[in-house]
């Protein structure tokens, strides 16, 4: 009951109203084409599962989950069934605005274990209802929220190389397709990651140069390789250990070679209040698809600036419903640092009827009702799997 007392009271006026009731809820499982190597994805494809939920008058609300078996448990067949068996039933007949009792309603239904059940599948229902919240009030999400976005979010290009050579055919690549930022993937190699930390800089002495571990060294390694890592031009070091090395994670601030973004560990705002008690990181890289939706990664993103910590913008290789919905967020929030949204490098593919399109190393915020974008539902359903 706390929970739902404290997220009901960060509703915006504009959505406490009523609605027509939810009466269907449709699920998609589609994949896009992979281009490129990227460490996630053993073969070209990015599974995705859309969710449309319809309300008795017609009105329509779109969201996505983006599974990654490689990255976390989730996959697409669980998500596909976890959305079909056990949370779309629950949607039909309620409120499309009472976003607070949908994750309620939710949590009960996939119980959570450290933290919020089946993170990724729950966050296709969340967009979808966001989408919904703004298609019925005639605004976009950073109108809902009462904020005002920035125009564009800047992008960082994700170097992710298997050898120095590679690495630097790949920051040529994102230079020339305009970008100026750069986030590198390392570990369990710290020399190889030092080397390629110190190229990247080379190449791109300006840039905002971001090293993403995701839990691959072990405590000690993580303590030997971030000051040298800090000496080779890397700016923050994002998920050095694993999600479960707390003591490392605390070893690691207190060192503080570099700041420690956590990722992978941080799914609800109750865990990272108390990481954030206990001193364990110098801020979060926020994935919406990671927290659940957009419900909790607001208030996320409220916590870490109450405690003057760093909010950067990341994802999961997000194709559109996602990715539209990170860029409300970051936007909505005005991020300063640039965004680790590597979709468009990845994805040859869009299901949207206007696609998102690169401009010199960003993406337009859009400014449309909901999400402000619009799915070629025939196109998905021709794809469907």
């Amino acid at each position: 009951m706390k929970r739902r007392a404290f997220l009901s009271a960060i509703v915006p006026a504009v959505v406490s109203g009523a609605a027509a009731p939810i009466q269907r809820v449709d699920v998609f499982p589609v994949m896009y084409s992979v281009t490129g190597h990227f460490k996630f994805f053993p073969k070209p494809e990015r599974p995705s599962v859309f969710v449309k939920i319809t309300c008795e008058d017609g009105t329509a609300g779109w969201g996505q989950s983006v599974p990654t078996h490689t990255w976390s448990y989730e996959t697409t067949e669980s998500v596909t069934s976890a959305l079909r068996q056990y949370l779309a039933p629950l949607m039909i007949g309620r409120n499309p605005l009472d976003i607070a009792g949908a994750h309620a309603a939710m949590d009960r239904a996939i119980a959570p274990s450290f933290s919020t059940g089946m993170p990724i599948a729950k966050a296709g229902i969340d967009l979808a209802l966001h989408d919904l919240a703004g298609k019925i009030a005639g605004i976009s999400l950073a109108a809902l929220w009462g904020r005002k976005p920035i125009d564009r979010v800047e992008l960082s290009w994700t170097v992710n190389p298997r050898s120095l050579e590679e690495g630097a055919a790949l920051v040529e690549e994102g230079t020339k397709r305009g970008y100026r930022h750069f986030n590198i993937k390392v570990a369990p190699d710290p020399r190889f990651d030092v080397e390629l930390a110190k190229l990247v800089r080379r190449l791109a002495p300006g840039c905002f140069l971001w090293a993403d571990a995701n839990g691959g060294y072990d405590v000690s390694t993580a303590l030997e390789a971030a000051p040298k890592l800090a000496n080779a031009g890397v700016d923050v070091l994002e998920q050095p250990v694993a999600a479960n090395r707390l003591s490392g994670f605390a070893a690691l601030k207190k060192q503080g070679a570099l700041p420690i973004l956590m990722d992978e560990g941080v799914v609800s705002s109750v865990e990272l209040i108390e990481f954030i008690r206990y001193q364990l990181l110098d801020g979060v890289a926020m994935k919406p698809a990671r927290t659940a939706g957009l419900w909790d990664a607001r208030r996320q993103i409220e916590i870490l600036r109450e405690a003057r910590l760093m909010v950067l913008g990341s994802g999961l290789t997000d194709p559109d419903v996602s990715l539209a919905a990170s860029l409300a967020l970051f936007g909505a929030f005005q991020l300063k640092h640039p965004a680790a949204l590597n979709g468009p490098q990845f994805l040859t593919r869009s299901f949207l009827r206007k696609p998102f399109q690169l401009q010199d190393g960003g993406l337009a915020v859009r400014r449309g009702n909901g999400l402000g974008i619009e799915v070629d539902e025939e196109a998905v359903r021709r794809s469907a799997l």
